[in-house]
């Protein structure tokens, strides 16, 4: 796969209080709950912790005095759409179809948003390219915190393919009356010419395997996604983007061109064709609830949303979607759901199990089990609770929020 700059990696170096050293790989954490899972809790337990990994979970166990303790403990939580690349550097414009290039040299590891969101329980966040292509490359999936190498911070799972349809990838291109004054005098710029640069894409991947003349860049990276090879992500906001993404998906199935495995990524009007993404395998990754219901497109996105789309059979994520605000933290996500309507499980699922297995790395993350990577939140409360506080997280085994 090719990069989209020759650019240097930068790092975050993950600080810690005085006194309280964040070198060490090996920890003892007592929590009055651990939610190992979806419908899963252990009462008064014992976590144990080496080499990064969980080592060991014995429920009614005494906590040890050098415990870090905490009234709860979960997984940690993953966002499938944290909008770290947010650089146009994150995206090459040159051409609307790049299917071939990673976001990954283009991600800053010394912003400040990475301690932030560690802080805020996100374990692992996936990075994508600005949505300013049609197809703009591949994402990568990297935790919170950690060393100050990219590719020691890189979960290895199911490869994502990040795109858009709507008005956003369009936006900025214009007509070409006469002579062009710039790469942006092209097509499409309307969302129909966006879909049918979608279904070009495929159909010539497609072709260029018995018309070599026809092979471009990129090509291959498509026929991988035709093969269920890679997660295809495509943000669509409004009900018609929404339904041009799963009439995509459903053509290539039906031209016999293969089975893509699609995500819908800030699907506000997603509530509207529940039984249209039940019966395509489509999952959807919500973004945070606007208080006056409108998001971009001017889709609407109602408050019970994540309940409908459950309740419908529907795979649901939650994301901050970039966001920064302490409203818009994932945690506070999981509390809003709730609130319309999803169950404390469900609502867990949502920011856990479910994107871990979108990424394909449920046997690593997702769940607090032994011999899973340690990544844990500790609570001081009930999790997602407005009274419920992040005291405590570990990254990978690293704390990266220390709760003594």
């Amino acid at each position: 796969m090719l990069s989209l700059l020759m650019a240097p990696t930068l790092a975050l170096a993950v600080g810690s209080p005085a006194g309280h050293p964040t070198s060490s790989d090996d920890w003892t954490i007592h929590a009055e709950r651990v939610y190992t899972g979806p419908g899963e809790v252990l009462e008064d337990a014992v976590i144990t912790v080496k080499d990064g990994v969980v080592a060991s979970i014995t429920p009614g166990g005494k906590a040890p005095e050098d415990a870090l303790a905490a009234h709860a403990v979960t997984a940690g939580m993953i966002d499938l759409s944290a909008h770290l690349a947010d650089s146009r550097y994150a995206v090459e414009q040159a051409r609307e179809v790049q299917p071939h290039l990673s976001v990954a040299p283009a991600v800053d590891l010394y912003s400040t948003r990475w301690k932030a969101l560690a802080a805020s329980g996100v374990t692992i966040a996936l990075v994508s390219p600005l949505d300013l292509n049609i197809i703009g490359g591949h994402g990568i999936a990297l935790r919170t915190a950690g060393p100050k190498e990219l590719a020691a911070r890189e979960v290895t799972g199911k490869p994502v393919l990040r795109g858009a349809i709507g008005t956003q990838p369009s936006g900025g291109n214009h007509p070409a009356y006469g002579r062009p004054t710039d790469f942006f005098s092209r097509r499409p710029t309307t969302r129909m010419g966006v879909e049918w640069e979608w279904r070009i894409a495929f159909f010539d991947a497609v072709a260029a395997t018995r018309l070599p003349e026809k092979e471009f860049p990129g090509a291959e990276e498509l026929r991988a996604a035709l093969r269920g090879e890679r997660v295809v992500m495509i943000q669509a906001w409004a009900t018609q983007d929404i339904r041009t993404a799963v009439f995509l998906k459903e053509e290539m199935s039906r031209e016999g061109f293969g089975e893509l495995d699609l995500v819908l990524d800030a699907a506000a009007e997603a509530w509207k064709e529940p039984q249209l993404l039940m019966r395509s395998g489509t999952t959807v990754v919500l973004p945070p609830f606007p208080a006056g219901g409108r998001t971009t497109d001017q889709a609407f996105m109602a408050w019970n949303t994540a309940k409908l789309l459950t309740d419908g059979g529907v795979t649901v994520c939650l994301s901050s979607h970039g966001r920064t605000s302490a409203a818009d933290r994932l945690s506070m996500q999981a509390g809003f759901a709730m609130r319309g309507g999803l169950t404390f499980d469900q609502a867990l699922a949502a920011v856990t199990t479910n994107p871990a297995q979108v990424l394909g790395i449920s046997e690593r993350v997702g769940t607090v089990e032994s011999g899973k990577d340690a990544d844990l939140v500790l609570w001081s409360g009930q999790p997602f609770e407005p009274s419920a506080r992040i005291t405590g997280v570990l990254v990978a085994g690293e704390l990266a929020l220390d709760p003594r």
